[in-house]
């Protein structure tokens, strides 16, 4: 694989990273409603996914969502009711607000959350099983290699995207909470997010 070949890829990754999706507008959602460390930690958990996404694709097992529509509906509705449970959740645990942005659930919870998320979004898998086999070198025995090296690099890359959007929505949702009439309002945000994603997978197709 040429250093070419990797610049190249390592600028699709940005800007398909950067453009508005679902994950991105999770982090940010996060950041605004409970603050920075939880965004930047709900972000690292739904990148760590992508590690099990390109060892699927790189080993072939992703191919499995693409021929048979079972099993893309079994992950997908499983990730959908997942997404809906923690909408449900998080209206059901609503407390009174505060003017500050606390959230008292562990760490490790916000990461598993994110993991799930990821995991369990099938279309993720299908993007990656399409994404990197455009950017590996064909005439060589090392193709799953390429592909899990091109993984690692689009996993580094999102982190460190992740991240930014997390703290500076951090930052906003500091001015925000600020403002009780507007703040009041975010558990519902969380939320809608959450239905809105949860939606968003469960009509998806193949």
């Amino acid at each position: 694989m040429t250093t070419s070949t990797l610049f190249y890829f390592l600028v699709a990754s940005v800007v398909l990273t950067i453009a508005p999706g679902p994950d991105n507008i999770f982090i940010m959602t996060q950041g605004i409603t409970r603050g920075r460390k939880q965004a930047i930690i709900t972000a690292l958990g739904m990148c760590s996914g992508i590690s099990i996404h390109t060892t699927a694709a790189a080993f072939g097992i992703s191919a499995v969502f693409s021929s048979s529509i079972i099993a893309f509906n079994i992950v997908k509705f499983v990730g959908a009711a997942y997404l809906l449970y923690l909408a449900y959740k998080t209206l059901k645990e609503r407390s009174i607000f505060k003017l500050s942005l606390v959230d008292d659930r562990p760490l490790a919870e916000l990461f598993k959350r994110g993991f799930i998320m990821n995991v369990f979004n099938p279309k993720v898998a299908l993007f990656f099983l399409a994404f990197l086999p455009q950017f590996v070198t064909p005439k060589t025995s090392y193709i799953p290699l390429q592909m899990l090296l091109l993984g690692v690099v689009f996993m580094l890359q999102a982190v460190i995207i992740f991240c930014i959007i997390g703290y500076f929505s951090g930052s906003i949702g500091s001015y925000l909470q600020a403002k009780p009439s507007v703040a009041k309002y975010f558990d519902f945000l969380t939320a809608g997010t959450f239905v809105a994603l949860g939606i968003r997978i469960a009509i998806s197709e193949r």
